[in-house]
């Protein structure tokens, strides 16, 4: 995954793993994305310094482009007062999605492919791409 080509998305990323055993600056990483426990669920918009908290943190969480139907469903349950289509066409910032995040969302229904492998080798984690939609789907 390269960090241009997600640039300027949105973004949801899912922390699947905890800290135990982990180093200072993937757990500091993780807080300063505000996935303080597993199954939190952030939407940020992406620019080259989440991009690179993003690759850091690729071995504990799942991120991906989120589309429009996965969006509103988080928000209808998550943040009744936002519009998905606002987010997505830059009508609204997600700045002011701040004091609602992290959404707590459940494990997903049939559970993880798997919580140690990154998604290019058959699990979870890292990079989705779309994938991610299917991801909260089974979580909200």
């Amino acid at each position: 995954m390269e960090a241009n080509s997600i640039d300027g998305k949105l973004i949801a990323a899912v922390r699947i793993r905890g800290t135990v055993n982990v180093s200072h600056d993937i757990a500091e990483t993780l807080n300063r994305l505000n996935l303080k426990k597993v199954s939190n669920c952030v939407v940020i918009r992406v620019n080259s310094s989440y991009a690179g908290m993003l690759a850091t943190a690729k071995d504990r969480i799942a991120y991906g482009e989120v589309d429009k139907d996965t969006l509103a469903k988080l928000l209808a349950k998550y943040a009744k007062d936002f519009d998905a289509q606002e987010l997505l066409d830059n009508k609204r910032d997600v700045k002011e999605l701040r004091e609602k995040m992290p959404f707590r969302l459940h494990p997903p229904r049939h559970g993880y492919k798997s919580t140690k492998l990154s998604h290019s080798q058959g699990g979870s984690l890292g990079y989705l791409g779309t994938g991610i939609n299917d991801l909260i789907k089974r979580m909200v």
